[in-house]
C-alpha cells in the first residue's frame, strides 16, 4: 500500500494555527499531567531490588503465582512489576526499595527448597538512580545540541531552531503519554527516547532538504505568500514518502509490541508513539515555525533594505 498526493489536493500552510493549537495544547496538558501525576519510574531510577527466580512450569506460570508465591514467604514482600524471560523459564520480580541481607537470604532460602535453585538477586542504590536519571538528561540534551549544529551547518540556524522544537515536542509527547496511562519508565523508555529523536530529525532533514531545493528553483522569494507556496509544494512532495515509511516502522514497532513480551513493551509502545509523533511534528510543526520565521526574517531585511539612503550620484 503506498499513497501519492499532488499539489493540489491539500493546502497545509492554511491550517498552520490548527497544528500550532493542538501542539501547545497537548504540551500543556503533558505538563499538567506532570506536575499532577508524575512519572511511574521504575527500579532503574528508583532505589530497588530485582529477584530472577527460575519458574518449575514455564508453560502455565502467571504473574498471579508469582505474586502469591511471594506472598507466602511474608506480608512485606509485593512485587512492584514481574516480568518473564527464556521462553517464561524466568521471572523477573521488582521491588521498590532496597531489600537487607535478611530479607535476600529469606527469599533465597524459600525458592531453594520450592525450586531447588536459589533466584539471583540485584540491587539498585538511590545513588545508582540518580545517576541513570541525569545520565539519561544529559544524552537528550548532547543529541539535542549535536543536532542543532549540524542542521545549522548543514541548513541555517532557523532549521536547526526549527528542529530542535519539534523533537522536543516528540520526547515531551512521549513522555506525557506515559505519564497519563501511568506506565513504568525505565532504561528501555529512554533508549526508545533517544531512538525516535533520530528517527524524527532524519523525517525532518528529509522535509528541509525539499524546502531549500524548491528555494533555489524559485523564480522569486519575496515574502510570506511565496515562501508558503513553497513549503506548501515541498510538504506535497515529501507527504507519501513520510506515510509509507512511518507505515512500515510502525507495523514492525507494533509487532514487537504484541509479541514480544514484558521486557520490551514498554519500549515499543514508546517507539509507536514517538514515530507518529515524530511524523506529525517534522511535516506540520517544524516545516510552520520555519515559514513563520524565515518571513519575518525576510520582511526585517526588506524594511531595513528600504530605510537605507539612497546613495549620492557622483560628480
Amino acid at each position: 500500500m503506498s499513497f501519492n498526493f499532488q499539489e493540489k489536493d491539500i493546502d497545509f500552510v492554511k491550517h498552520r494555527k490548527k497544528f500550532f493549537i493542538f501542539s501547545s495544547a497537548s504540551t500543556l496538558i503533558g505538563l499538567i499531567l506532570l506536575l499532577t501525576m508524575g512519572l511511574n519510574l521504575g527500579i532503574d531510577f528508583l532505589s530497588g531490588s530485582r529477584v530472577e527466580v527460575p519458574v518449575a512450569s514455564p508453560e502455565t506460570v502467571t504473574a498471579e503465582q508469582i505474586t502469591e508465591e511471594f506472598a507466602s514467604i511474608g506480608d512485606g514482600y509485593v512485587p512492584d512489576d514481574i516480568t518473564f524471560a527464556d521462553n517464561n523459564q524466568i521471572a523477573s520480580v521488582g521491588f521498590i526499595g532496597v531489600l537487607g541481607p535478611d530479607e535476600i537470604s529469606e527469599i533465597q532460602s524459600h525458592f531453594l527448597e520450592t525450586t531447588g535453585s536459589e533466584p539471583s538477586v540485584s540491587t539498585v542504590s538511590p545513588t545508582v538512580g540518580q545517576e541513570l536519571a541525569r545520565n539519561a538528561l544529559i544524552a537528550v540534551l548532547i543529541a539535542s545540541v549535536g543536532i542543532v549544529i549540524y542542521v545549522t551547518i548543514r541548513f541555517e540556524l532557523l532549521y536547526g531552531i526549527a528542529a530542535i522544537v519539534a523533537l522536543l515536542h516528540d520526547a515531551f509527547f512521549i513522555i506525557a503519554i506515559f505519564s497519563l496511562l501511568q506506565i513504568e519508565v525505565n532504561v528501555p523508555f529512554i533508549a526508545a527516547v533517544l531512538t525516535i529523536v533520530g528517527y524524527s530529525i532524519n523525517d525532518t532533514i528529509v522535509t528541509f532538504d525539499r524546502i531549500r531545493e524548491n528555494m533555489k528553483l524559485a523564480k522569486r522569494v519575496k515574502g510570506f505568500d511565496d515562501l508558503a507556496a513553497i513549503v506548501n509544494k515541498s510538504l506535497i512532495q515529501t507527504l507519501a514518502r513520510s506515510i509509507n515509511t512511518v507505515l512500515t516502522v510502525v507495523f514492525a514497532a507494533a509487532a514487537i509490541f504484541i509479541f514480544g513480551g514484558e521486557a520490551i513493551r514498554s519500549f515499543a509502545l514508546a517507539l509507536l508513539i514517538g514515530l507518529v509523533a515524530g511524523t506529525y511534528s517534522s511535516m506540520f510543526l517544524a516545516s510552520q515555525l520555519w515559514l513563520i520565521w524565515k518571513s519575518k526574517q525576510l520582511a526585517k531585511k526588506k524594511f531595513q533594505t528600504a530605510k537605507q539612503p539612497e546613495s549620492e550620484p557622483t560628480v
